[in-house]
């Protein structure tokens, strides 16, 4: 019997969300701030961690970071508002699982953590393996596609180091994959680590290893993931999120090929080709002093940028009909199209989160949806309120009408490109909060 700590400050809906996970057999231990939710995490251990983003005392984000540098295989699922969706995607940057919005759904909500548990369950950090090789998968037809095809195939079959940048959900762990695949170390390990979801001695011993009695805890020797991956290729996600320490091993391990495990004084020779994946500007890291420049330049050899899905045109559909037919397959549904309405907010939509929020959007949307289409109702609360039906632009001489449609067409192109934050939107717009509401109520823009 899986136990979840739930961390939500409304006493109400922490109450509902209490018995409903009780009768699906799930031990709950409830806390209503940031502060006891810490504490519970210190007493006992869990196997889910499901927190809201608004709290009492300070926001989940920090409860994440605190279990990602304390119990990093622990799943963590974040609950936000439809306001709050760009921090949830922040939140996945920074090791959650996945995350849902208010009001919750039943079903979504189960299948979510059921998911949860099961990568939970599937994953053994204290004993790293090497990672299936990448499922199929959707490359793309557009030019930017293409390029980024192109660039793998010439740089696989090389030993250079690769350094793959790109948004947040862009595939940067399929690019790499796929380098691995093309290239001559093929049949030999490839094994992957998310940066970002480890700190301190925690890195050390991922990386290179410890011996018996390193540090407290430490039981039995470990081998690291440069031993891991021997012969084959190491892919560091995040690489942005490594201590300057760490980065100084990593570096002496790149240079010299051999790796030192924690608490011994024996070298170990390593052959490991390594890929490594950012989000961040790793050149403003280097002139900040964040990240060593010698370390950039080592992982540098060559690059791949990753293009964010909104620039890859009509690839998007190719993504969504991928996803309703994997969708289909694991919640046995018989999804065949989007409606037409759901088709234009997918070609509006910003896609922040890129193919793992598309990904995510079409799962729930197939989980929703009863028949072969998928209609707006199945989609978040955030898609469909942040786009507002256009009003038609009047014919004829009447510059009044003319002023006021573009006007309102402006407005509402502003609050999409900030999420409905109407304070930036003020801002971009150089009009107080006073007159935009106003101009909202006006052009019937208030959702």
């Amino acid at each position: 019997m899986a136990h979840i700590l739930l961390v939500e400050d409304d006493l109400t809906f922490s109450l509902i969300l209490e018995g409903f996970l009780k009768k699906q057999n799930f031990q709950v231990k409830v806390t209503h701030r940031l502060k006891d939710g810490l504490k519970a995490l210190q007493e006992q251990p869990y196997d889910l961690l499901l927190v809201d983003y608004r709290l009492p005392d300070g926001i989940g984000l920090d409860l994440l970071k605190e279990c990602k540098a304390t119990a990093p295989s622990l799943p963590v699922i974040m609950m936000t508002s439809f306001q709050d969706v760009g921090t949830a995607v922040r939140a996945m940057r920074l090791g959650a699982f996945d995350y849902i919005t208010k009001p919750v759904n039943p079903d979504e909500l189960l299948m979510v953590l059921q998911e949860a548990l099961q990568a939970k369950t599937s994953t053994a950090p204290s004993s790293p393996s090497p990672v299936t090789p990448a499922p199929s998968f959707i490359t793309g037809t557009s030019e930017a596609a293409q390029r980024l095809q192109e660039m793998i195939q010439l740089v696989a079959p090389t030993d250079m180091s690769v350094l793959i940048q790109g948004e947040s959900g862009t595939g940067k762990e399929y690019v790499a994959r796929t380098t691995h695949q093309y290239s001559k170390r093929a049949d030999a390990p490839f094994v992957a680590i998310d940066c970002g979801a480890i700190s301190g001695d925690i890195a050390n011993s991922e990386l290179f290893g410890h011996v018996k009695g390193a540090f407290t805890g430490a039981l039995q020797d470990k081998q690291g993931l440069f031993e891991a991956a021997q012969g084959g290729t190491l892919f560091l996600d995040e690489i942005g999120n490594l201590s300057y320490e760490i980065q100084m091993k990593l570096l002496r391990a790149l240079q010299e090929r051999v790796v030192q495990p924690l608490g011994s004084t024996v070298s170990v020779p390593v052959n490991v080709r390594v890929i490594a994946a950012t989000n961040d500007d790793l050149q403003t890291s280097v002139r900040n002093g964040d990240f060593r420049e010698d370390l950039f330049h080592r992982l540098n050899e060559f690059s791949l940028k990753v293009p964010a899905l909104r620039h890859r045109g009509e690839d998007l559909f190719l993504f969504v009909n991928y996803f309703i037919e994997q969708a289909n397959r694991e919640l046995d549904r018989n999804v065949q199209t989007l409606s037409e309405g759901v088709t234009a907010i997918f070609s509006q939509y910003p896609w922040l989160g890129n193919l793992r929020e598309l990904k995510n959007v079409v799962r729930r949307a197939v989980l929703l949806s009863p028949d072969e289409v998928i209609h707006k109702q199945a989609l978040p609360d955030e898609m469909h309120l942040l786009y507002p039906q256009s009003a038609p632009k009047p014919e004829g001489p009447d510059l009044k009408a003319l002023q006021e449609a573009n006007e309102r067409e402006l407005i509402l192109k502003t609050l999409q490109e900030v999420r409905y934050n109407k304070s930036k939107a003020a801002r971009l717009l150089n009009i107080d909060r006073k007159t935009l509401y106003h101009k909202l109520e006006k052009y019937h823009l208030l959702g």
